[in-house]
């Protein structure tokens, strides 16, 4: 990674809000694995602000796609507050193993830590655990995967995960919950609509799905949808 290639990876800007098309396999904290992280690289993207952006949530190390910052403490805690009350929409596109026969549905399953060793991200269902909710819509299937696109109303630690597994459906390339060895984990943050700004429509920033995964949806349409590009990044200071 280099200053090139992290601005590079810039889906969106405007005066108040960054979004990156995060790559899969870049952790955004210390997470105890060593290597590089996204935070190594925030300074490069201030362009002329005193101060780097930081980050509003966060995305699991190998999930890759849409991950906002604020550009400023005022922006951040606004941000914060957005996906604190929900009012952020996180979609996210996933190959699954098996995947189901219904069109769309709801998980509802509540989750906790497996251990309590806070270095240990794992987590499981648990009837004590912390609230969880997720939509989810199949998009299409074939050969024993399914194309689903995942609305999470709750942010738990590696909750898409889970709830996959749970179902019965692990995502492509998530050994840790069950998943079949792939090039990478099969989960994207395909789009974040984020309601920034009270007088004007709120913000559709889409990332573009990377080419493993673009290539395994080859497999499930024929003809795959048209994927749109990203909108263009406002050039505002």
């Amino acid at each position: 990674m280099d200053a090139a290639t992290i601005t590079a990876r810039l889906i969106y800007r405007d005066a108040l809000m960054l979004v990156l098309d995060k790559p899969s396999g870049l952790p955004v904290h210390r997470d105890g694995r060593g290597g590089e992280t996204l935070t190594d690289w925030l300074d490069d993207l201030r362009f002329g602000l005193p101060r780097r952006p930081e980050l509003a949530h966060r995305l699991d190390r190998d999930t890759s796609g849409c991950l906002v910052l604020g550009r400023h403490p005022r922006a951040l805690a606004r941000l914060s507050s957005l996906f604190a009350t929900g009012a952020v929409e996180k979609r996210y596109w996933a190959l699954v193993e098996g995947g189901p026969q219904e069109e769309a549905g709801t998980i509802d399953l509540p989750l906790a830590r497996r251990s309590p060793d806070r270095r240990d991200w794992r987590m499981r269902v648990a009837e004590d655990g912390q609230p969880s909710l997720t939509h989810w819509r199949r998009l299409g299937s074939v050969d024993g995967l399914a194309w689903l696109e995942l609305t999470p109303v709750t942010g738990r630690t590696h909750q898409l995960r889970v709830h996959c597994a749970a179902m019965g459906w692990p995502i492509l390339g998530d050994a840790t919950y069950g998943g079949t060895r792939a090039p990478r984990l099969m989960l994207h943050a395909r789009s974040v609509t984020v309601p920034l700004y009270p007088k004007k429509p709120a913000i559709l920033v889409e990332a573009p799905v990377p080419p493993p995964m673009a290539e395994a949806l080859g497999r499930i349409v024929q003809d795959a949808p048209a994927m749109p590009a990203a909108p263009p990044a406002d050039t505002a200071p």
